[in-house]
């Protein structure tokens, strides 16, 4: 980074400049983000959340919380192992009595492609956010909350996401 607060990025774009001159585009250093955590149904129902700052183990509780209060009956989970999903309010929650309605199974290792949320992910990028260009992060809220209505009147896409890996039935 420069003394102007500039970082110069890294040359995985392509640009122009007169022959003999390096190009340098140049960005804002921020650590001003978005996080999400999702979860999919079988029936091709999509639960979102989305907030400032990183998921910690409390935010994942309320999140798990929610789908309880919002899907009836017994639930399977299957997540993949980052470190927040196996954090110690996640097991006070499941031995707080959670475990009764709620079951979680963890992918092996790394195996994004085992992932069915990996598959809404993809297409939220690929297909609704593509080509979009945010100036900040209320404006990109908002599109990707757009974008998640409207994928969410599109259940077959969904549970394509499920059947995908190969290793669910619906």
């Amino acid at each position: 980074m420069d003394e102007s607060g500039f970082r110069p990025l890294p040359s995985v774009v392509r640009t122009w400049a007169p022959r003999g001159e390096t190009p340098i585009l140049k960005e804002w250093l921020t650590w001003d983000h978005l996080s999400a955590i999702s979860a999919i149904t079988p029936t091709g129902e999509l639960y979102l959340s989305i907030q400032g700052h990183a998921f910690r183990g409390a935010d994942v509780v309320s999140f798990l919380q929610q789908l309880l209060d919002q899907v009836p009956g017994k639930l399977l989970v299957v997540w993949d192992g980052i470190p927040t999903h196996r954090s110690r309010a996640v097991k006070d929650f499941l031995s707080g009595g959670a475990a009764a309605r709620l079951w979680l199974e963890q992918l092996p290792g790394y195996a994004p492609e085992l992932n069915p949320d990996e598959g809404i992910w993809s297409y939220l990028k690929r297909v609704e956010l593509r080509n979009l260009v945010c100036h900040d992060l209320t404006r990109l809220r908002s599109e990707l909350e757009q974008a998640v209505e409207r994928l969410k009147r599109k259940p077959e896409v969904i549970r394509g996401c499920i059947k995908e890996p190969g290793c669910y039935t619906i």
